[in-house]
C-alpha cells in the first residue's frame, strides 16, 4: 500500500515535467521547419552532439556539473519558502575564495598532498558561497528584507568584488611582479580535480572532471537532509506554512538563515569545482557566466527535488552541448534557447494553474461556510 502511494506520488511529480519537455520539443520542431530545416536532422544532431560517443557525453557531463550545484542551491532554498536568485553571485564568490584559498595554503604550507589540498579548496569555495548567501538570509530573518531584492543586488556586488581582487591582491602582477593580467594566479596543480580522460582514455578530448561525482554526492546529501533529518523537516515545514511551523515550536528565523547558508554552499561548490576542475583561475569579466540563472530553470523543471535536479541538469546539459552540433548542421542555435524557454513556461503554467485552483477552492469553502451560517 505504501509502495503504491509512493509510486503514485512519483508519477504525479514527473508527469507534468515530461509533458512540458515533449511539448517544447514539438513546438521547437515547428520553429525548425519555419527556418527551412528538418526537425529530425536537427534533433539527430542534438543527440549526436551531446550523447554520440564517450567524449561528447563527457562534455555534456562537464556542462551538467555546475547546473547540478546551482539547481540544488535554488531548490534547497525554495523548500524553505525562499527564492534564491543569488546562486550566480554565490557561484562567483565560491570561485574567488577557491583561488584565494589555493594561493594562501600554498604560500603557507607549500605543495600539500592532493587528498588534503582538494578538500581544503572545496571547503573554501563552499564557505565563500555560504557566507554570501547568509547576508540575504540574515536580512530576511531579522529585518524582513525580501530575499529576491537582496540576492539580485548581491549578484552584481559579487562581480565587482571578484574583479577588485582579480585586479589587485590575486593578480599575478601583484604577487609575481609580472605584467598585469586579466585573471588571477593559477590554482596549484595539487589542488586541481582529476579529469576523467586521465583515468579513462576513451573520454578523448572531453574535459569532464571528478567534480561530477561531487555534484551527485551533494544531490544525495541534499535529499538526505531534506527528507531524512529533523532539520529538513523543519525547513520544509517553514516553507509550507511559516505561521503553523512557528506555532509548532519551530524557529522560522533560524531555519531561514540555515536554508540560505546550505543553499549558498551548493552554489559556492559550483564555482569551486569549475575553478579546480576546468579553469584553474578566475577571469575578470563584466558579466557572470550564467550558471546561477540557469539553475533556477533546472530547479523548476526538477520540481525542487534533489534527485529531480540531477535529471533536469542533465537535460539542460544535453541541450547546451548539442546546440553546437545543431549549428554545424545549419540549425540556428537559438532553437535550443526556445526549447528551454518553452519548458520553463509550461512548468510555470502548472504552478499558475495550481495557484488559481487553490484560490477557487478557498472561495468555495468560504461561500459554503457563509451559506451554512
Amino acid at each position: 500500500m505504501e509502495r503504491d502511494s509512493k509510486l503514485k506520488t512519483f508519477v504525479e511529480n514527473i508527469k507534468f515535467p515530461l509533458l512540458a519537455i515533449l511539448l517544447s520539443f514539438l513546438i521547437g520542431a515547428l520553429f525548425i521547419i519555419w527556418t527551412g530545416n528538418n526537425p529530425l536532422v536537427a534533433y539527430g544532431a542534438l543527440l549526436s552532439g551531446s550523447l554520440g560517443g564517450l567524449d561528447r557525453f563527457g562534455q555534456t557531463l562537464l556542462k551538467t556539473t555546475p547546473l547540478i550545484f546551482t539547481g540544488l542551491a535554488v531548490s534547497f532554498a525554495f523548500r524553505c519558502g525562499l527564492f534564491n536568485i543569488g546562486a550566480e553571485g554565490q557561484y562567483v564568490i565560491g570561485a574567488l575564495t577557491t583561488v584565494a584559498a589555493g594561493y594562501i595554503f600554498n604560500s603557507i604550507f607549500g605543495d600539500l598532498p592532493r587528498f588534503i589540498f582538494i578538500p581544503l579548496v572545496m571547503l573554501a569555495g563552499a564557505l565563500g558561497g555560504a557566507l554570501w548567501a547568509a547576508i540575504a538570509g540574515f536580512l530576511k530573518s531579522k529585518l524582513g528584507v525580501h530575499e529576491v531584492i537582496t540576492t539580485i543586488m548581491l549578484n552584481y556586488t559579487s562581480i565587482h568584488v571578484s574583479n577588485f581582487f582579480v585586479r589587485t591582491a590575486l593578480n599575478p602582477s601583484t604577487l609575481e611582479g609580472t605584467t598585469q593580467k586579466a585573471y588571477t594566479v593559477l590554482l596549484p596543480e595539487s589542488a586541481r580535480l582529476t579529469q576523467l580522460k586521465e583515468i579513462i582514455p576513451w573520454f578523448g578530448y572531453s574535459s569532464v572532471h571528478t567534480g561530477i561525482f561531487i555534484a551527485i554526492i551533494c544531490a544525495i546529501i541534499a535529499y538526505f537532509i531534506l527528507f531524512k533529518t529533523t532539520l529538513g523537516y523543519e525547513i520544509r515545514s517553514v516553507g509550507q506554512n511559516s505561521h503553523a511551523a512557528e506555532y509548532g515550536g519551530i524557529s522560522v528565523s533560524k531555519n531561514l538563515v540555515l536554508a540560505m547558508i546550505i543553499s549558498g554552499m551548493f552554489a559556492g561548490l559550483a564555482g569551486a569545482t569549475q575553478v579546480a576542475g576546468l579553469n584553474y583561475k578566475v577571469d575578470m569579466a563584466p558579466i557572470s557566466p550564467g550558471y546561477g540563472f540557469t539553475g533556477i530553470a533546472v530547479a523548476l523543471v526538477g520540481k525542487n527535488h534533489p534527485l529531480g535536479v540531477l535529471a533536469s541538469a542533465l537535460l539542460f546539459g544535453i541541450l547546451s552541448n548539442g546546440a553546437r552540433r545543431m549549428q554545424i548542421e545549419g540549425i540556428p542555435k537559438e532553437v535550443v534557447g526556445i526549447i528551454q524557454g518553452i519548458i520553463i513556461i509550461f512548468i510555470a503554467g502548472e504552478r499558475i494553474i495550481k495557484f488559481v485552483s487553490e484560490i477557487r477552492e478557498r472561495r468555495n469553502r468560504k461561500c459554503n461556510v457563509e451559506g451554512v451560517n
